[in-house]
């Protein structure tokens, strides 16, 4: 029994001090193991100021890309991590991806391999906040999972750029309870660096649109964490609005549901993106015996395709044949919408087994021939073995199966894709 309570807390996601900072979804908590200093130098931690953690994971792929089978060794993951509480109210946290690009970036001037570079400060026991390049609070299990342990994203979480600087704040009423606010940074670079020099927007009546920066990209996301029933119900659910150009937003809805058994942990999650239609309010007062408040719209404010699945599979669509020096093209109104469970079972000691399937859809409402003309499929299975009692240690042999179906009015062709691999990972407490 002892074995299998050590495999499901590896494996299971709870809530840590703050969502998405600290959880142990994102390999936050400090999971309480022997770090390989004490293990080989016998050095006796005192303190928890200073922890220090490898991310690793690699496998052999045989890969069927749609045409022909390939043979090849990855690198899946590879991120270092320092952490730790200095203050019973100050923390940090360091994660920085060693197979991504090092140079800064030109809005925030943080490398695209830092995943998150930030400074905590716990006023009390309810109320907390972080501020740094931080991972925004959007809900959903499997976006708060550490990346490590996902063999395939879904299209959504694939696409969207989570890692931006700003300032996350948590709020606990009650223990199990946990209200979330994110505001950051839209996007990491400059606006033209982000959407390229001339890039335009294809309007709902058809015409073209040149793309202005906003004077305030920034993203809010409102959030609320809960436990129910000892931890054996959770949730992870969000709503954000995101700034992408002057007069264009794009919203997200996260909600996340997971049951938390000692054995089982399953999750279903439904993740939206709609890039669509906005309006100003205005209320005129008409007076006719009594003022009578009148709502009338201003005008409209069209969204922009932020995870620009669309836009790259409709670009012969936006190309621009009268100017083909034009700058790139992107799809206005346009809605995804995801849905994906997840299936862990710790059916023996040290053993695990897990399935995950996905159903996803893409859309451009504006476009006769993009409308409702993707629907993407997904479906994994993988055995894990962990052969080291009290390390997050694992070999694996999964299976990954993905379909995508394409209307026929917007011309692309259907194909399938399919991986095999042989592998492992490791989180490995260096200190």
């Amino acid at each position: 029994m002892k074995k299998i309570f050590v495999t499901a807390a590896a494996l299971t996601l709870t809530l840590g001090a703050s969502a998405q900072g600290n959880n142990t979804g994102m390999g936050g908590d400090h999971e309480g193991c022997t770090s390989l200093a004490e293990r080989v130098l016998k050095l006796e931690k005192k303190n928890d100021a200073f922890n220090v953690y490898i991310n690793y994971a690699a496998s052999f792929q045989e890969t069927d890309n749609g045409t022909e089978w390939g043979s090849a060794f990855k690198n899946r993951q590879a991120r270092l991590e320092f952490m730790g509480h200095l203050t019973d109210k100050i923390s940090y946290r360091f994660r920085h991806r060693l197979n991504s690009g090092n140079n800064a970036q030109s809005e925030d001037n943080f490398a695209a391999a830092t995943d998150v570079l930030w400074v905590g400060y716990q006023f009390n026991e309810k109320l907390g906040v972080h501020a740094g390049k931080v991972c925004q609070y959007w809900g959903g299990f499997e976006y708060d999972e550490n990346p490590m342990y996902i063999y395939q994203f879904s299209d959504m979480g694939n696409n969207i750029d989570i890692f931006k600087a700003g300032v996350n704040v948590s709020y606990r009423p009650v223990a199990s309870q946990e209200l979330t606010l994110s505001i950051t940074d839209a996007y990491s670079n400059k606006f033209a660096e982000e959407y390229g020099e001339g890039a335009y927007s294809l309007e709902a009546d058809g015409t073209k649109r040149l793309l202005e920066a906003s004077n305030h990209p920034l993203t809010y996301i409102f959030g609320w964490n809960g436990n129910f029933f000892d931890d054996k119900l959770q949730t992870r659910w969000s709503w954000g609005i995101q700034t992408e150009a002057k007069h264009k937003y794009s919203r997200m809805l996260f909600l996340g549901q997971k049951l938390n058994l000692p054995r089982v942990q399953w999750y279903f999650d439904y993740m939206g993106a709609f890039e669509e239609l906005g309006r100003y309010i205005r209320v005129c007062n008409y007076c006719s015996g009594l003022c009578m408040p009148e709502i009338a719209a201003m005008g409209a404010f069209e969204g922009l395709d932020r995870l620009r699945i669309a836009s790259r599979e409709g670009a012969a669509l936006l190309a621009d044949a009268d100017h083909p020096d034009a700058g790139p093209g992107y799809f206005s109104d346009v809605h995804y919408h995801s849905f994906v469970t997840k299936l862990n079972w710790q059916f023996v000691p040290q053993w695990n087994l897990m399935v995950k399937g996905m159903y996803e859809m893409a859309s451009v409402d504006n476009v006769a021939a993009m409308k409702d003309f993707r629907k993407s499929y997904g479906y994994l299975a993988s055995v894990e073995y962990f052969p080291v009692k009290g390390e997050d240690f694992r070999v694996f042999l999964a299976y990954t199966g993905r379909k995508f179906d394409y209307s026929k009015e917007c011309g692309l062709q259907d194909y399938n894709t399919n991986r095999i691999e042989l592998g492992l990972m490791y989180r490995l407490k260096m200190f």
